[in-house]
C-alpha cells in the first residue's frame, strides 16, 4: 500500500488515459486521419469543388484544434520533463542506485540509438525508394515553406569536443528552457536531483511537494489535450492533404513502407533484447504493453504517454519505482530510437531522390549528428522535421527536400512514437536484469 501512495498522482493520469483507450482514442483517431485525408482530397485543387481561397481558409480552421493539440503539449513537455526526473531521482533517495543505473542507461540508449540509425540506413539502401519519386512533378506541387527551419547547424572536429561537452551544462537553464534546448534542461534536473537526495529529507521537503504539485498540473493540461487528439489529426491530415493531393502521397508510399519495415526490424530487435533479459516471450510483452503503445500512436507525444508507460512498466512488467521513474522519464526525453531509425532513411531517400552519392563517412556523420540531435529532443509530434533539417545540413543535401516529405509525417510519427515507448519499456526491463534490481527493492 506504501508504494500505492507515493505514485498515486501518476496512477490516477495513468487511469485516465486507460479511460481513453478503452474508449477506442486510437480508433477515432485512426478514423480522424481517414476522414481528414478524404475531405482534404474533396477541398484540393483536383477536385475543385471549392476556389483555393475558399478551401484554405477552410481548412485552416478545421487544423485549428490541431495546432492547438501541438502547441498544449509543446508548451508543457519542458516542466513534465523536468518535474518527472528530479522526482524520478529524489524520491528514490538510493545514491548506490544513481551510481549504477544512471550510467548504464546512458550508455544503452546510446547503443539502441545507433542499432536504429543502421537499420534505417539499411532499409533504404536495399529498398531504395528515393527511385520511385519523379522530384520535378513532386516540387511542382510543393506549397510548403521551410524557410523558418533552422538548417545551420553542423558538426564541429574534433578540436571542438571538448567545447561541445561542455556547453551541453548549461550556464541559465532558464535560458535553456525558453530555447527549448532539451538536453540542457535534463542535465540540469539530474544535477538538481542528485542535489536534493544529497541534503537531508527534511531540508528538500518542501521542494519535493512542490515539483509533485507541478507535475500534477502538467498532467492536467497532458488530460486537456488529449481530448483534442482526434479533432487534432482530422484537421492537420485535412490541411496537409488538400495542399498536396492524393497523387503526391501515392508516389511517397514506397518510402512509408522504407520506414515502417525499418521500424518493424526494430521492434523484433526489442522483443529479442526482452526475452534475453526477462525470458518475457515477444507476444506476451506486446500484449502487456499495447495500451501504451496504441496511445503513443494516437498522439504522437511519447511525454504524453509518460505516466501511463511508467504505471504499465511496474504494474505489467514488474519494473519497481526506483527503476521506472527514472528511466521512463528520461528516456521520454533521449531515447528516441524510432525518431533516429526514421532520420537514417529519410537522409538516404531524399540522398536518393537528389541523385546525391553518400559516401561511408557521410552515413557515419549522419548518425553522429542524428545520435547527438535525437538526444535531448521533446517528445513532441512534428519534432522529427527539426531535427531531420539539422541532420541534412551536415551531409549537403538541400533542406527544400523536407517539403517532399512533410505530407506523410504525421503517418509516420504515430508509427515511431509507438516504437520510441516500446524502447523505453524495454529498457526498464534490461536495466532490472543489468543493475540486479532485488537488491533496491525496500521492504
Amino acid at each position: 500500500m506504501k508504494n500505492r501512495f507515493k505514485i498515486g498522482h501518476v496512477r490516477d493520469l495513468a487511469g485516465y488515459l486507460d479511460d481513453l483507450i478503452n474508449m477506442r482514442l486510437w480508433v477515432k483517431v485512426l478514423l480522424g486521419m481517414i476522414l481528414g485525408v478524404l475531405v482534404g482530397y474533396l477541398l484540393g485543387p483536383s477536385m475543385g469543388i471549392v476556389s483555393p481561397k475558399t478551401a484554405s481558409a477552410i481548412t485552416g480552421w478545421a487544423a485549428l484544434p490541431g495546432r492547438l493539440f501541438l502547441v498544449l503539449i509543446k508548451m508543457i513537455v519542458i516542466p513534465l520533463v523536468f518535474a518527472s526526473v528530479i522526482l524520478g531521482i529524489a524520491e528514490n533517495e538510493d545514491m548506490d542506485m544513481l551510481k549504477k543505473l544512471g550510467p548504464r542507461i546512458v550508455i544503452y540508449f546510446i547503443f539502441t540509438t545507433m542499432i536504429a540509425i543502421s537499420i534505417g540506413f539499411g532499409s533504404a539502401l536495399m529498398i531504395k525508394p528515393g527511385n520511385y519519386i519523379d522530384l520535378k512533378a513532386m516540387e511542382s506541387r510543393m506549397e510548403i515553406d521551410i524557410n523558418d527551419v533552422d538548417t545551420t547547424t553542423e558538426l564541429g572536429g574534433a578540436e571542438s569536443l571538448p567545447e561541445t561537452l561542455i556547453s551541453i551544462i548549461p550556464d541559465n537553464p532558464l535560458d535553456s528552457a525558453v530555447s527549448g534546448e532539451m538536453l540542457q534542461v535534463v542535465i540540469f534536473a539530474i544535477i538538481f536531483g542528485v542535489a536534493l537526495v544529497s541534503i537531508r529529507k527534511t531540508q528538500s521537503k518542501a521542494m519535493t511537494e512542490l515539483l509533485k504539485s507541478l507535475q500534477e498540473v502538467c498532467m492536467q493540461v497532458v488530460r486537456w489535450a488529449m481530448r483534442l487528439a482526434p479533432l487534432a489529426v482530422f484537421g492537420l491530415m485535412t490541411e496537409i492533404t488538400s495542399k498536396i493531393g492524393l497523387d503526391v502521397l501515392k508516389g511517397l508510399g514506397v518510402y512509408v513502407v522504407t520506414v515502417l519495415i525499418g521500424l518493424l526490424f526494430l521492434l523484433f530487435f526489442y522483443l529479442i533484447m526482452v526475452f534475453i533479459s526477462s525470458g518475457l516471450r515477444p507476444l506476451a510483452f506486446l500484449g502487456k504493453i499495447r495500451e501504451v503503445q496504441l496511445l503513443a500512436f494516437s498522439t504522437s507525444s511519447s511525454a504524453a504517454v509518460m505516466p501511463l508507460s511508467m504505471e504499465t512498466a511496474q504494474e505489467k512488467l514488474g519494473v519497481s519505482e526506483t527503476i521506472s521513474k527514472f528511466v521512463v522519464p528520461l528516456g521520454a526525453t533521449i531515447n528516441m530510437d524510432g525518431t533516429a531509425l526514421y532520420q537514417g532513411a529519410a537522409t538516404v531517400f531524399l540522398a536518393q531522390v537528389y541523385g546525391i552519392e553518400l559516401s561511408v563517412m557521410s552515413l557515419v556523420l549522419v548518425m553522429v549528428t542524428s545520435v547527438g540531435a535525437s538526444i535531448g529532443t521533446p517528445g513532441t509530434p512534428g519534432v522529427g522535421i527539426i531535427i531531420l533539417a539539422t541532420v541534412l545540413a551536415g551531409v549537403g543535401i538541400p533542406a527544400d527536400g523536407i517539403a517532399l516529405i512533410i505530407g506523410v509525417d504525421r503517418i509516420l510519427d504515430m508509427s515511431r512514437t509507438a516504437v520510441n515507448v516500446t524502447g523505453d519499456l524495454t529498457a526498464c526491463l534490461v536495466m532490472k536484469r543489468l543493475v540486479g534490481e532485488r537488491g533496491f527493492e525496500k521492504g
